[in-house]
C-alpha cells in the first residue's frame, strides 16, 4: 500500500453515490501537475463520512488537498485526450482532506495561542520581578 498526497483543485463538482450495502461515498476528479509539467487526473473515493461532507460541500475549480492510499495495485491507468494522446491517471482512497479554509483557520489559531502564550509568558515574567 502506497500513502499519497495530491493537492490542486477540483475537475468538476464532487458527487456522492451509494454503494451495494447503501452506504454513501463520495467521488471526485482532481487534476494534479506532474514534474514534466503534464498533468494527471486523480480519480478520488471517499468513504469516511467527514470526508465525504467536507467533498460534497465544494465546488468545481476549489482548491483541495487530500491524503490517502493509492487505490488497488500500483498499475498506471492511461486515457486519451480529443487529440488521441495518451494521459496519466491515478486513483486515491482519501482518508483526509485539507482545503485552504482548513488552513487558513490553522494558522489564525495557531497566531492566538501564540500571543496568549506570549501574553502568558509576559504576565509571569512581571509576577515575578514584583
Amino acid at each position: 500500500m502506497i500513502d499519497a498526497l495530491i493537492a490542486d483543485r477540483l475537475h468538476g463538482k464532487p458527487v456522492e453515490r451509494t454503494g451495494p450495502s447503501s452506504k454513501p461515498f463520495a467521488v471526485c476528479k482532481v487534476r494534479t501537475p506532474l514534474q514534466d509539467g503534464e498533468t494527471a487526473f486523480v480519480s478520488v473515493i471517499a468513504f469516511d463520512p467527514g470526508v465525504c461532507r467536507l467533498l460534497l460541500a465544494m465546488d468545481a475549480g476549489d482548491s483541495v488537498a487530500l491524503s490517502g492510499t493509492l487505490s488497488g495495485t500500483l498499475t498506471p491507468k492511461v486515457w486519451t485526450d480529443l487529440d488521441g494522446a495518451a494521459k496519466p491517471a491515478l486513483g486515491l482512497v482519501a482518508h483526509s482532506l485539507t482545503t485552504v479554509y482548513h488552513v487558513s483557520r490553522k494558522l489564525q489559531s495557531a497566531r492566538e495561542g501564540s500571543e496568549a502564550r506570549l501574553r502568558g509568558n509576559t504576565e509571569l515574567t512581571q509576577e515575578i520581578h514584583t
